[in-house]
C-alpha cells in the first residue's frame, strides 16, 4: 500500500511504485555520495502535479528533500514523450518560470529535454527525473540510469538496490476477494458500499451473519472522534428493506465526493414514532426534518463501522483494466477487479498478503488513502478526512529497500502492527517505512519483534512515511479469505 509517496512519495507505491517511487523527508547527511545504476520498466500514471491531470508521468528518480542526482539516462518509450528534470526551488523564486508542484508547498522548476522523442540518451542533473506525455494516454517506458546521488539517499524500488539484497517469492501474494455490496442513499441517490469492521463485536456478528461475509471487530474504532465521522442513519422500524437492521436502506451524511467523507462511519438509529406513517426517507435532510417534526427519533449508538462506499452519485472506485495479478502490478491501476451493483451485488477487491505482529499470515484490501498524490498513484480515492483519524490507526510497516518481493515498493511484503483479535486493531493504517542501512545484510522480517531486533542492532531505520510532512494514511482493513478463494 505504499509504492506511493509521490513527489514526496512520487516516484516510480509503489510501479507503487504503483509506478512511483517514494519520497522521504530524512535530514541530509553532508558529503554523502552514492553510485546508482539500474534498468527498470515504468508504466505511467496521471501526473499528480497541479493542473496536469490530463498528462501522464512516470517518475524515474523521485524528488527527495536534500538530494541531487546527476548522470546519464537512456530510455525507450511506447509513445513520444518528454524527459523532465525537476529542480527544487523556493516558492519565492518561481517568478513565472515553468514549475511543478503537488501541493503548492514543494516547488520544482522544470527543464524539458528530448520533447516528442520515443527514445534516446542524455545527461541530467537535478532533484528528480521523470518521463512525461502531454496527452492522457498511458504509456510504458524502459530506462537505464548510470549516475550518482548526492545528499540524502532516497527510497527506491525494484532493481534500484543500495544494499545487498536477495529476493522472496510468496505464494498467493495477491488474490481476488469478493465482498457483498449493500445499497444505501446519499442526498436522494443510490450508493453502494461494503462493511468490513465494527467497533462492537455484537454488531460485527449481526452484520456478518446477515451478509454471509465476516466483519472484523476493531475495538480501536470506538475511540474515533465522532463529530468528524460520516453518519449512517439506520432505521430500526418502519418500511421493511435491506438496511442494516432489516428496514429501509441506510442513509449516509457524506459521499467520497465531499471533503468531509470518511469510510469510518457512526451508526445513528432512526425510529419512527408511534402514530406516525412510515415512509422511505432517502436523504439526511429528510431525516433531520422528520426528527424536527416529531415523526422520527434519532439515537447515536456509539457503534462505529468501516463502510467504504464503492459507487456513489457521480463516481465510483476505479476498476483495473486487467484482472491479472502479479508482484509487479499489485498496487497499480486501482484496487478493484470487478463491480456488480445490478445483478448479484458484489465487488471484487485485490487482497494483499502480509504478516501480523506475531508473524501470522493475513490479507488486507485498500479502499482509500491520503495525501492525494500517493492515493492517485494507487488508483484510490483521495480521502483527506482520513488524516484526522491517525490516533485510531494501526501501524503498517513497509520496506523501502532490502529483500525484493511483492510489497508496494517492490520489496518484501509488509508487517501489520495489529490484527483482528488485538485491542489495538483498526482498519485505518498509518504507514511507516523500514529502510536497511548501508552495509547491513538484508533479510526477510516477518513480525514486529524482528523489526525491533534489527532496529536495536542499528541495521534498519524505521520512521513514518511522510509526504511533505503529512502522514500517509490508508483504509486497509484485514479481511478473511473465504475457503473457496484458498
Amino acid at each position: 500500500m505504499n509504492r506511493f509517496l509521490v513527489a514526496g512519495i512520487i516516484a516510480a507505491l509503489i510501479g507503487i511504485i504503483f509506478s512511483i517511487p517514494l519520497l522521504s523527508d530524512h535530514p541530509a547527511s553532508a558529503g554523502t555520495v552514492k553510485k546508482i545504476q539500474f534498468t527498470q520498466t515504468f508504466t505511467s500514471s496521471e501526473d499528480p502535479g497541479l493542473g496536469l491531470s490530463n498528462e501522464q508521468l512516470a517518475m524515474v528518480l523521485a524528488p527527495n528533500n536534500g538530494t541531487i542526482y546527476d548522470g546519464t539516462l537512456t530510455y525507450t518509450a511506447s509513445a513520444p514523450v518528454q524527459i523532465v528534470v525537476f529542480h527544487r526551488i523556493d516558492k519565492s523564486d518561481s517568478r513565472g518560470q515553468p514549475a511543478w508542484t503537488v501541493d503548492n508547498s514543494a516547488i520544482y522548476a522544470e527543464t524539458i529535454l528530448d520533447a516528442g522523442s520515443s527514445g534516446g540518451t542524455l545527461n541530467f542533473a537535478g532533484s528528480a527525473v521523470g518521463i512525461r506525455s502531454i496527452n492522457s494516454s498511458q504509456f510504458t517506458a524502459t530506462a537505464s540510469v548510470d549516475g550518482w546521488i548526492r545528499g540524502v539517499t532516497p527510497v527506491f524500488q525494484n532493481n534500484t538496490q543500495l544494499v545487498p539484497v536477495n529476493s522472496i517469492k510468496i505464494s498467493r501474494a495477491q488474490v481476488p476477494v469478493t465482498i457483498p455490496l449493500h445499497e444505501g442513499f446519499y442526498d436522494g441517490s443510490m450508493v453502494y458500499y461494503v462493511i468490513t469492521d465494527s467497533s462492537s463485536s455484537d454488531y460485527a456478528g449481526q452484520v456478518s451473519s446477515k451478509q454471509g461475509w465476516t466483519v472484523q471487530t476493531a475495538p480501536l474504532l470506538a475511540q474515533s472522534p465522532q463529530k468528524l465521522l460520516t453518519k449512517a442513519y439506520v432505521f430500526t422500524n418502519g418500511v421493511f428493506g435491506q438496511g442494516t437492521e432489516g428496514f429501509q436502506d441506510d442513509v449516509f451524511s457524506a459521499s467520497p465526493a465531499s471533503q468531509s467523507y470518511t469510510p469510518i462511519t457512526l451508526v445513528v438509529h432512526a425510529k419512527w414514532n408511534v402514530g406516525r406513517t412510515a415512509q422511505v426517507l432517502n436523504s439526511t435532510r429528510d431525516i433531520l426534518a422528520a426528527n424536527a417534526t416529531g415523526k422520527v427519533t434519532l439515537t447515536q449508538t456509539g457503534t462505529i463501522l468501516n463502510m467504504p462506499q464503492v459507487v456513489w452519485p457521480g463516481g465510483q472506485m476505479p476498476v483495473r483494466a486487467s484482472p491479472d495479478l502479479s508482484d509487479q502490478n499489485a498496487y497499480l491501476g486501482g484496487q478493484i477487479l470487478d463491480i456488480d451493483n445490478v445483478t448479484h451485488k458484489y465487488v471484487t477487491f485485490v487482497a494483499h498478503r502480509g504478516w501480523g505482529p506475531d508473524g501470522k499470515t493475513l490479507y488486507y484490501i485498500v479502499t482509500s488513502g491520503t495525501p492525494e498524490g500517493p492515493a492517485k498513484m494507487m488508483g484510490l480515492m483521495n480521502t483527506p478526512a482520513l488524516a484526522r483519524l491517525s490516533a485510531v490507526a494501526r501501524d503498517l510497516f513497509h520496506f523501502s529497500n532490502g529483500v525484493v518481493g511483492g510489497g508496494p515498493f517492490g520489496f518484501q511484503e509488509g508487517i501489520s502492527g495489529a490484527q483482528p483479535g488485538d485491542a489495538s486493531y483498526s482498519p485505518i493504517c498509518k504507514v511507516s517505512m523500514v529502510t536497511w542501512r548501508p552495509n547491513a545484510t538484508a533479510a526477510v522480517l516477518e513480525n514486529t519483534g524482528d523489526i525491533s531486533y534489527e532496529k536495536s542492532k542499528g541495521d534498519i531505520d524505521v520512521g513514518p512515511a511522510l509526504v511533505y510532512n503529512n502522514s500517509f494514511i490508508v483504509d486497509c482493513p484485514v479481511i478473511e479469505i473465504p475457503k473457496s478463494n484458498s
